[in-house]
């Protein structure tokens, strides 16, 4: 297929610069796949579509304030750092601005953090600022082929502990109001149920959740699971390649637990729904599915293609890295719906979607672009902090 059959016209006003007042107050379109029929439901209606015996199955890792700021030790020039992915302690991979400015050797003196009194917990503009002392040093150690450096952090014992207070939300490219981020950010870019610190991006369609809604849905009889992929920056990269099957799939790190594990492949044995949150949700599914780890159980190599056609419809416990690519025509053996957002033009997200609305066909990308136009006319609001889909 053609990257270019992916693309639709988006208002600008539509990208939603700010979250809903409250989480669950977003509003949800229904795409019933059968029919290829739509309702507008607000996002709390979602509970009239859970039965007993479903399981639910939510991302829970957590958005760390990734993007910091520092100055060239020696010159005094200004540099913006996005923490990517961690290879060990205080050694991690980032993206630069002015990237040809940060050459190897490089030292930066990161900034203090800058932020008033109780910012955190009560979002309060009036309170006085103050500065947190930190004295902590990047050096540029190397760079990759995607122009990314390695920075290894010095004068702290863990640079991660710092960045409550050094680092600020690292909110997407197409969220352009004017500032930086503010407190609310970071309460409401990251999920209520958020656990294990390694996102860049927030798993969005999470975003959505109530720990009260949650609650409700438990009370209906539905199994409440957890998986993790820590979201790299690649999530917002445009596919570039004019053919799908060309695109090279950023890499990203997950884990299964035994008990979500158990729950899926049980849901599966007895013919119940298993309903993913999320395209990452997805992706950790599909990942782990026929794959088992050496030995049944520890660490799983790259994933880097979906499974072949005959595989079990069973998921494995464990943690690996997954570069999978999911696009029509993908048939899907574990999920039965899917809670998302509205997503990007070109993107993989939107690929994915696409897939799951007409599983082993084609067919899902217009049944997709036709919803979304239908969304543009009816003035929903699109990307993180948007509204939501459920395709079932």
């Amino acid at each position: 297929m053609q990257t270019a059959d992916f693309n639709f016209v988006l208002p600008p006003e539509l990208i939603a610069q700010h979250p809903a007042p409250q989480r669950d107050h977003s509003r949800l379109l229904v795409l019933h796949r059968e029919s290829n029929s739509i309702e507008h439901k607000h996002f709390r209606d979602v509970l009239e579509f859970f039965r007993a015996g479903d399981v639910l199955v939510l991302n829970n890792s957590r958005v760390i304030p990734a993007r910091l700021r520092g100055v060239n030790a020696k010159t005094g020039g200004a540099f913006e750092i996005l923490l990517l992915e961690a290879n060990a302690t205080n050694d991690w991979w980032a993206m630069m601005k002015p990237g040809k400015r940060a050459r190897i050797g490089t030292a930066i003196q990161i900034q203090a953090g800058r932020r008033r009194g109780n910012e955190s917990r009560t979002g309060n503009d009036s309170e006085t600022p103050h500065v947190v002392s930190y004295e902590i040093l990047a050096t540029v150690m190397d760079t990759n082929d995607e122009g990314h450096r390695r920075l290894k952090f010095s004068g702290n014992e863990n640079i991660l502990s710092a960045l409550d207070e050094l680092g600020e939300v690292p909110l997407p490219p197409y969220i352009t109001r004017v500032g930086t981020p503010v407190a609310e950010d970071r309460a409401r870019y990251q999920t209520v149920f958020a656990q294990p610190a390694g996102s860049v991006a927030a798993p969005t369609a999470g975003l959505h959740f109530t720990t009260e809604l949650l609650d409700e849905i438990r009370a209906r009889g539905v199994d409440v699971q957890f998986v993790t992929l820590h979201v790299g920056l690649g999530t917002f990269a445009p596919v570039k390649a004019d053919l799908l099957e060309a695109h090279v799939m950023h890499e990203e790190r997950f884990e299964v637990s035994e008990a979500a594990a158990k729950a899926v492949n049980a849901a599966k044995t007895e013919s119940r729904r298993v309903i993913a949150v999320g395209t990452t949700s997805v992706r950790v599914l599909e990942s782990a599915l026929g794959v088992p780890p050496s030995g049944g159980s520890g660490p799983r190599a790259r994933v880097t293609a979906p499974p072949k056609g005959g595989t079990p419809n069973r998921i494995f416990p464990g943690s690996g890295r997954t570069l999978i690519f999911i696009h029509p025509p993908h048939e899907f053996k574990i999920v039965d719906a899917l809670l998302t957002n509205f997503h990007l033009p070109c993107s993989t997200l939107l690929m994915l979607v696409s897939a799951f609305a007409s599983p082993g066909g084609t067919r899902g990308r217009e049944m997709i672009l036709s919803a979304y136009a239908k969304a543009i006319r009816d003035r929903y609001r699109f990307f993180s902090y948007g509204d939501a889909m459920l395709i079932s």
